[in-house]
């Protein structure tokens, strides 16, 4: 008798829908059992609003948890950065694969890259994160840009700049290798130039806390330099969150020497949508050993930033 499928709970979009499928043939393999999708849509699928007027994290997330909490599904997949910062009781994250490529990407008309773009050129974001940051260069390199606020799907986003109504759009790199785009990106930005979100190019798997076998077959799936880099950084976002409004970027990438991993750097941003005042700060040490010194790193940062003045870029919450 075959055993019973599991079911996966993802959202209705071509990303998730891809990266959900990737997911559930690597637990189709470590558990021998085939993996259904089901499919949830979610006030942020729904929703025309600005993301940061429907409040940005968690409203991607919250119909899956739901629908996991009812027993309607086993396990669910969602992308790391649209998971809130706090734990939620009854769940538990019980895998986060290997990252895919954390990196911000440009895709513009006429294959420029950022710095080729026009003086005044309209780049279109849903994140204040990048607006803060692509203003902010803009201002270092005199040049002026638009930042303009847009929603929707991969396809909805390019067809912008297909269509010429803007000058170019800012994805993340990860979204358009699993939907199998990335050759339509004319620029990688560099993390010196646009730092991410915290946790972008990460998944998150999760299931139910009381359900220990499937834990224990998730956890196969399990990253543990993915786990504490993105653990540090949401421990960041978490910190600056309780004491700022602002947009966050942050990355821990880990520094190598060949095959030995050296130590690890944790980096975080936070600054006013119009790029004119940034607090940057990085600091780098011995890699996290444990789930608490990788939540110690990410706070210790925030409280430097939060000392630099991040704490006064209050009430930058975008309109």
């Amino acid at each position: 008798m075959t055993e019973k499928a599991l079911r996966l709970g993802t959202r209705r979009s071509k990303l998730a829908m891809a990266q959900s499928g990737q997911v559930a043939d690597a637990v189709s393999q470590v558990t021998g059992r085939p993996v259904e999708l089901v499919e949830i849509t979610t006030y942020g699928d729904t929703s025309r609003e600005h993301l940061a007027q429907i409040g940005g994290t968690g409203v991607f997330v919250a119909a899956l948890r739901d629908a996991l909490l009812r027993g309607e599904v086993d396990f669910a997949v969602h992308s790391l950065k649209d998971l809130p910062t706090a734990q939620h009781e009854g769940l538990v994250v019980a895998a986060v694969p290997e990252r895919e490529d954390p990196r911000d990407v440009v895709v513009a008309r006429d294959a420029r890259k950022l710095t080729d773009l026009p003086d005044g050129a309209r780049i279109g974001t849903g994140a204040p994160r990048r607006m803060a940051q692509l203003n902010a260069y803009a201002r270092a390199h005199g040049v002026e840009i638009e930042t303009v606020p847009i929603r929707g799907n991969v396809d909805t986003r390019i067809g912008y700049v297909r269509s010429g109504e803007l000058d170019a759009v800012v994805l993340a790199a990860a979204g358009l290798n699993r939907v199998g785009r990335i050759d339509e990106v004319t620029d990688f930005l560099s993390v010196d130039t646009v730092l991410p979100a915290p946790g972008q190019g990460a998944l998150a798997v999760e299931c139910a806390a009381d359900n220990a076998s499937l834990i224990a077959a998730l956890a196969e799936l399990d990253d543990p330099f993915t786990r504490v880099a993105v653990t540090a950084e949401r421990s960041l976002l978490a910190a600056l969150e309780a004491g700022c409004s602002a947009p966050v970027g942050a990355l821990a990438d880990i520094l190598a020497d060949g095959q030995t991993v050296k130590e690890m750097r944790l980096r975080g941003v936070v600054g006013t949508t119009d790029g004119s005042t940034l607090v940057q700060l990085s600091t780098t040490g011995p890699v996290p050993e444990t789930h608490e010194a990788a939540l110690a790193l990410g706070r210790e940062l925030a409280t430097e930033m939060l000392a630099q003045g991040a704490a006064g870029l209050m009430g930058e919450r975008a309109h």
